[in-house]
């Protein structure tokens, strides 16, 4: 078995194209590069999106939901890039390649949403790739808050070489 990665805020930064506000991956863990991976997002009330989406009961939008699970796939991705080039000692702790540059697109998302995530929310998420065509990838993707699921379905993702 692969070992293990994990990646804080910083380091997602580094590893994906995304900034704020649309950075939504907070800590990634227990990543297999290229296979698999969970991660943490928590959500608070000064979120940008929260004033605006359904004020008085505020929702995190389905959409950024599905975002943040791309996130945590691209991560994924990414860790399998990173993890070559290390082993193969391409590059070395200090170096400057762009890993934003290997992420993807989204290209189909296929979920349901069970329960809604409200401000106080840990979103956890887990992300397994089960099938890659070329370009493409099937990717089973969940998440909870506490034991509760609030998202399940598949995405298919594309991954840039």
């Amino acid at each position: 078995m692969s070992q293990t990665m994990e990646f804080d805020a910083l380091q997602i930064s580094k590893l994906i194209p995304h900034r704020y506000p649309f950075i939504l991956l907070d800590r990634a863990m227990d990543v297999v590069p290229g296979v698999e991976g969970c991660g943490h997002k928590y959500y608070t009330l000064n979120e940008w999106f929260f004033p605006g989406h359904f004020p008085g009961e505020p929702i995190v939008p389905g959409v950024l939901l599905v975002e943040s699970l791309a996130q945590l796939t691209a991560v994924v991705y990414v860790a399998e890039a990173l993890a070559a080039a290390t082993q193969t000692q391409e590059i070395s702790s200090d170096d400057t390649i762009n890993w934003a540059d290997k992420v993807g697109y989204l290209v189909k998302a296929n979920v349901k949403f069970m329960q809604p995530v409200r401000p106080g929310c840990l979103l956890e998420m887990k992300v397994k790739i089960v099938k890659k065509m070329g370009a493409l990838s099937l990717v089973q993707v969940s998440a909870k808050v506490g034991r509760t699921v609030v998202v399940e379905g598949e995405l298919s993702v594309s991954q840039k070489s």
